[in-house]
């Protein structure tokens, strides 16, 4: 018997070892495809657009903009760490007291009756025609960006984090009851995991409007982030520069979409792809 279980032992260690080399090749052909298909997209700008005779004040080409991001890559870094500043503050508002106050919300019936159509009648509200007023109310500095940009997270993410907390069937509570689980230990264990698929559907597009609120809010009135930025470009037709804001902020809302789904693998291990 123990002749049949050494070979097992040992071929342990190399399975591990090919379920690592999956995953990373999985990671890697996932960045390379994408990659691959911005690369032609760029040559192919590259080479239309100076043949269809369109003037660089129109649309730059990419060497053109991506020559003024690494020229003025000090000045749009600087702003572009205020803007990520904004995402990241408003984005996390908005998960830690939505995902908390989703659970609430389903486990009180009377607040759900009660507080929900509150929440969804502010909700319909434009909060792009509010920006304004937040400027009003508190000025120019970090605070209104951050609160538009939670404004703008907190609904897709409670939305998504009540369905999840609804979706474990009745009869798993009432098995956990019965095996003497505490109300912790059945939130933990139970409730938490079977609602994650949900709650990270609804980070994820709470990442996407992240962005919006923090460049919206930099539009209506600031002094420094690639809102703000963007507005100085326009003023003087400068194109290289628009785009050049645009490629730091895509780079700022593709790095934090990645960091929200490595924190879902990370949370999430019985989804990992082997």
């Amino acid at each position: 018997m123990t002749d049949d279980i050494a070979p097992a032992i040992k071929a342990r260690p190399a399975v591990q070892a090919d379920a690592a080399a999956g995953r990373i090749a999985a990671w890697a052909s996932a960045i390379a495809w994408p990659m691959a298909s911005f690369a032609v997209l760029l040559l192919a700008w590259e080479w239309l657009v100076p043949l269809a005779g369109v003037p660089e004040y129109i649309l730059p080409v990419p060497s053109a903009f991506f020559e003024r991001l690494w020229t003025d890559r000090a000045l749009i870094f600087q702003h572009t760490l205020v803007t990520a500043n904004e995402i990241v503050l408003g984005f996390l508002m908005a998960a830690v007291i939505s995902i908390p106050l989703g659970y609430i919300i389903v486990s009180v019936r009377l607040l759900e009756k009660a507080v929900y159509p509150v929440i969804v009648f502010f909700q319909l509200v434009p909060k792009i025609a509010i920006a304004p007023l937040f400027v009003v109310w508190f000025g120019f500095g970090l605070f209104p960006k951050v609160l538009l940009t939670f404004l703008l997270c907190f609904f897709p993410t409670l939305v998504a984090s009540m369905t999840g907390f609804r979706a474990l069937d009745e009869r798993v509570l009432y098995l956990t009851r019965s095996m003497g689980a505490t109300r912790w230990d059945t939130f933990r264990k139970v409730r938490v995991p079977a609602a994650l698929n949900y709650i990270f559907s609804g980070l994820k597009v709470s990442a996407v409007f992240a962005a919006t609120g923090a460049i919206v809010g930099e539009f209506v009135g600031a002094n420094s982030g690639l809102g703000y930025l963007l507005l100085r470009g326009t003023s003087f037709l400068d194109m290289p520069l628009i785009f050049a804001c645009l490629v730091a902020l895509s780079l700022v809302g593709i790095l934090f979409s990645y960091l929200v789904d490595g924190l879902e693998v990370l949370l999430m291990p019985w989804q990992r792809k082997t």
